[in-house]
């Protein structure tokens, strides 16, 4: 039997940028254009603050994808939000990003944490915390996604139109609390 309260270990995800801390910083942070490490969306928030409201749309504003908090944010080291996918009523979980600076660039991870196990949530934040690692870093060291996020980026754009009306960014105006 399935126990609805169960949590699932945190996940970490991390890799190594060749690039200085203020340039992965700057592209994670990003708000003024879709980012190809999250899936093509777009970060809309009124500004980056503890507090202040997340969302990520997609490039035309119609869809929200996830929505959240942001927890953390203290440049250029740590940016934590809480995360909720639109379409499903899994319960909001937690994403930490942490920078380093190293003498080979910079050390990125990625920490999901209370991510409800079991549930559609748990499975694709096991899959898309490998997906950001990987096309963060080509990203930031050669200016573009690697090749299959660059499929799986056109692969959404094509799907698009069928996201589920639960998505449509009306449903997730930035004063909902997630």
């Amino acid at each position: 039997m399935k126990d609805e309260n169960e949590i699932a270990p945190d996940a970490m995800y991390r890799v190594t940028i060749n690039a200085p801390i203020e340039d992965v910083w700057a592209e994670l942070i990003r708000t003024d254009r879709p980012l190809p490490f999250f899936y093509g969306a777009v970060c809309d928030t009124p500004g980056l603050q503890e507090n202040a409201p997340i969302r990520m749309r997609s490039p035309n504003g119609k869809h929200t994808s996830v929505a959240g908090t942001v927890t953390v944010f203290e440049p250029p080291y740590r940016y934590g939000h809480t995360f909720k996918f639109t379409h499903l009523d899994d319960p909001v979980c937690t994403v930490l990003y942490e920078l380093k600076a190293t003498p080979h660039g910079t050390e990125f991870t990625l920490t999901t944490q209370n991510v409800p196990a079991n549930t559609q949530t748990g499975k694709a934040m096991a899959g898309g915390g490998k997906f950001i690692t990987e096309n963060l870093k080509a990203l930031v060291e050669t200016g573009r996604p690697t090749l299959s996020g660059r499929m799986l980026l056109f692969i959404i754009a094509l799907m698009g139109p069928l996201a589920p009306k639960a998505c449509l960014s009306e449903n997730w105006p930035m004063d909902r609390k997630i």
